[in-house]
């Protein structure tokens, strides 16, 4: 999937970064792969693909993989609900990786643009974000942000108690903005590689150094 400028949501793509969603039956046979966690290129083949792996190889690319398990959440993408069927709601309140996803309604696009851009720009300041990136396999019409935080509680403040954030969330409901979305949180299991030069999990000690 395409990535945005920024962070979070932005009309202006980042060609220069882009994004892979896989989704797993049994984490466990993925760490299983010998050096799962060291040799990103030797295990792309098996997990991606001989394309997408020959792209990495070619280009050299910087590479930062963050291995995540579904624990809360609702929605569908596409029709689907490819996490499975999850509880609303749990007692984790660790660090906390976000997955917001929508498909907006054509005639709702000037709407959702007009109101998302400003609270992206605040996100980016939130307390207690590690970081956030926007991404989407449709520009501008299907859209959705990763974003990681330090807990549950940092990251319901800045989902609920920023006045700019809950106001969208309203107009979001009243005006009927998406044909569908997904709404879905993650335990951060482990992170490898580098992005920008950094494994923000790990360097922020939210996951532990292998």
């Amino acid at each position: 999937m395409g990535t945005g400028k920024n962070g979070g949501f932005d009309k202006i793509p980042d060609l220069n970064q882009w994004a892979i969603l896989t989704v797993f039956e049994d984490i466990n046979k993925i760490k299983e792969q010998p050096n799962f966690d060291h040799s990103v290129l030797e295990n792309a083949k098996n997990n991606y693909g001989k394309f997408i792996a020959g792209w990495w190889s070619l280009f050299r690319c910087e590479i930062w993989t963050v291995i995540l398990e579904p624990i809360e959440g609702h929605g569908y993408w596409d029709g689907k609900q490819p996490f499975g069927n999850l509880p609303k709601n749990t007692d984790y309140d660790g660090p906390i990786a976000v997955l917001t996803r929508a498909t907006i309604k054509l005639n709702k696009l000037n709407s959702f643009w007009s109101n998302v851009a400003p609270v992206s720009n605040k996100m980016i300041d939130a307390e207690g974000l590690i970081g956030t990136f926007g991404i989407g396999e449709i520009p501008w019409i299907k859209q959705a942000t990763f974003s990681f935080w330090e807990s549950k509680a940092s990251m319901k403040n800045f989902a609920y108690k920023m006045q700019e954030h809950a106001a969208v969330i309203s107009k979001t409901r009243k005006e009927q903005w998406y044909s569908e979305d997904m709404f879905i949180r993650f335990k951060p299991i482990t992170s490898f590689g580098k992005l920008k030069g950094i494994d923000l999990l790990k360097r922020n000690s939210y996951i532990a150094h292998s």
